[in-house]
């Protein structure tokens, strides 16, 4: 059975930084692409930043500059380091993994909740 874990996710300042980790359990083939979604109150969920099995990225332009996504393989692991936050940051933080093993398969963690205040 496959398992996303997020960790990381909490309160914080405006301004301060937050760095969270998904880790993938029960995957046998290579995860193509990795990345981090975000869902505020009463909004759709949009694609934060992608991170491919290459390492080539790509961001929001909400966050580029202040947020850096990379990946351990080895680990199954994939991080978000979340820099400058500002307070429309605040949503709940998902990340997404695509396996190819013969079929494309999506694999969604449970969410962790970011949340900056002022």
């Amino acid at each position: 059975q496959v398992q996303l874990v997020e960790s990381g996710g909490g309160l914080v300042q405006a301004g301060g930084s937050l760095r969270l980790s998904c880790a993938a359990s029960g995957i046998i083939f290579s995860i193509n692409t990795m990345a981090w979604y975000r869902q505020a109150p009463g909004k759709q969920r949009d694609l934060v930043a992608g991170i491919t099995s290459g390492g080539s990225t790509n961001y929001a332009d909400s966050v580029k500059g202040r947020f850096t996504i990379s990946r351990d393989n080895t680990k199954k692991t994939v991080y978000l380091q979340m820099n400058s936050l500002k307070l429309e940051d605040t949503a709940v933080y998902y990340c997404y993994f695509q396996v190819m093993g013969g079929l494309r398969h999506d694999y969604w963690g449970q969410g962790t909740q970011v949340t900056v205040s002022s």
